[in-house]
C-alpha cells in the first residue's frame, strides 16, 4: 500500500501543488512554518476524512478562498484508488472514491491505513485521558468497521442525551425520552467497552517485545484498561447517576470517560515516570500500531513522521528509522543531518519554502 500522488488546491498555504511520491522514504525539509506539516495533513485527511491536528474543515481552506480540493491516488495490492475531497467553508465536505460520491466516512474503510507520529504523540503518555481515548478510537476505527459505526452512533446518542438533560428543567415530560437514549447508549457503549478491552489485550502482546528491545530488556511495559464503567455495571451506574447527570446537565458515566494506564516495571509512568521513560513508551506504542495494522489488514500502513526525530535521542532515532524499512514513509524535518549521520536510505527529498515544494536530487 502506498500513495502514488497527492494534489491540493487552496489548501492551507498552498495555492496549487502536485506531488508524485516514492514508495519508500519521502523527506520534506525546510524551516518552520513553511508548509511541511500541511502536506502530511492533506494526505491523512484525504484517507481518513479527519485532520491529524484536529482542525476544522474551514480552517484548512486557504485564506481568502471558499473551497479547497485534495486528490490522492493510492495503490493497494496493485489496484489504484482515486480519492477526491472537496472542503467547503459553510457546508459538509464532499468525498468521492474512483469518482463515485460517498456519504459516510466509513465507506473509506480499508482503502488506506496510516500511522501518524508527531511531537504531540509523545505527550499521549503524560497528558489527560482524552488523548489516550483518541489513540484507541483512531486505531480501532482503522481495523474494525463495526467499531467505527458503533462509536459514531454512540457519540450522536451521547449528544442527544446531553441535549435532553439540558431541556429537562423546562420539559419534565422529557424523562421518557431520556429512558430511550439510555437504552441506546447502553447498547453501543457496551460494545465499545468490549472492543477496547480486547484491543488493549492484543496491543499488550506486541508492545512488550518492542519496548523490551528499545530498553535492552531492562524495562517491562504493561497497558491496563481503566474503563469508567465495566460492560456489566454500565446499566446500574447510568441509572444511579441520573440525578447527578440531571443536575450537571451532562452524562457523567460511560466509555467517553475511559482511560488506560501505562506501567513500566510496575510504576505508573503517567505520573511518576521520567521523560525518557515516557518518550520510550510512546515510541513503543506507535511502533506497535504498525505491527497491528500489518497483522490485521495483511498490508503495510503508510507512516507519517511529523518533525518527531528532533524530539528523540540518537538511540531512539536509530531504532525508529530501522523499524520502518519496506514501509512508505513521509517525514518532515528542518534538516537532513539526522539521516546523513545515521546513513538512513533516502528515496525522495523535497525542500519546502513558503508553500512551494521543490524536488532535490540526491547528488545535490
Amino acid at each position: 500500500m502506498y500513495v502514488e500522488k497527492i494534489e491540493v488546491k487552496n489548501f492551507r498555504n498552498y495555492d496549487a501543488m502536485t506531488l508524485a511520491l516514492d514508495q519508500g522514504t519521502n523527506i520534506f525539509y525546510g524551516n518552520n512554518a513553511q508548509g511541511k506539516t500541511n502536506i502530511l495533513e492533506a494526505v491523512y485527511l484525504c484517507g481518513t476524512t479527519k485532520s491529524h491536528r484536529g482542525s476544522r474543515d474551514k480552517d484548512m481552506i486557504r485564506f481568502g478562498e471558499d473551497e479547497s480540493h485534495i486528490r490522492m491516488i493510492v495503490r493497494k495490492q496493485d489496484v489504484p484508488y482515486r480519492i477526491d475531497m472537496h472542503l467547503k467553508k459553510n457546508r459538509a465536505k464532499g468525498i468521492a472514491v474512483n469518482e463515485v460520491p460517498i456519504k459516510k466516512a466509513s465507506e473509506l474503510f480499508g482503502i488506506v491505513n496510516f500511522v501518524c507520529f508527531s511531537p504531540e504523540d509523545l505527550n499521549m503518555v503524560k497528558n489527560g485521558p482524552a488523548e489516550r481515548r483518541r489513540f484507541l478510537n483512531v486505531e480501532l476505527c482503522q481495523i474494525n468497521r463495526l467499531y467505527m459505526d458503533d462509536l459514531t452512533k454512540y457519540n450522536k446518542i451521547l449528544e442527544q442525551r446531553n441535549r435532553t438533560l439540558k431541556e429537562l428543567q423546562y420539559r419534565r415530560d422529557y424523562q421518557d425520552m431520556l429512558d430511550i437514549w439510555d437504552e441506546q447508549l447502553l447498547f453501543f457503549g457496551s460494545r465499545i467497552i468490549e472492543e477496547r478491552e480486547k484491543f488493549l489485550g492484543y496491543l499488550n502482546e506486541i508492545v512488550r517485545d518492542i519496548h523490551g528491545s528499545l530498553t535492552n530488556k531492562n524495562e517491562h511495559i504493561e497497558l491496563i484498561y481503566e474503563p469508567d464503567t465495566t460492560k456489566n455495571d454500565f446499566s446500574i451506574k447510568l441509572r444511579e447517576a441520573r440525578d447527578r447527570d440531571t443536575h450537571m446537565k451532562s452524562t457523567t458515566v460511560g466509555p467517553h470517560r475511559d482511560d488506560f494506564a501505562i506501567r513500566v516495571n510496575d510504576i505508573d509512568i503517567r505520573r511518576f515516570g521520567s521523560q525518557g521513560q515516557q518518550r520510550t513508551s510512546a515510541l513503543s506504542i506507535k511502533l506497535s500500531e504498525i505491527e497491528i495494522l500489518k497483522q490485521k489488514t495483511k498490508d503495510t500502513p503508510i507512516l507519517l513522521l511529523d518533525d518527531v526525530l528532533s524530539e528523540l535521542d540518537s538511540n531512539r532515532q536509530n531504532y525508529l528509522l530501522k523499524s520502518i524499512s519496506h514501509i512508505q514513509t513521509l517525514i518532515t524535518c528542518t534538516g537532513l543531518d539526522d539521516f546523513i549521520e545515521n546513513r538512513f536510505p533516502i528515496n525522495q527529498v523535497y525542500e519546502v519554502i513558503s508553500g512551494h515544494v521543490k524536488e532535490r536530487k540526491q547528488e545535490e
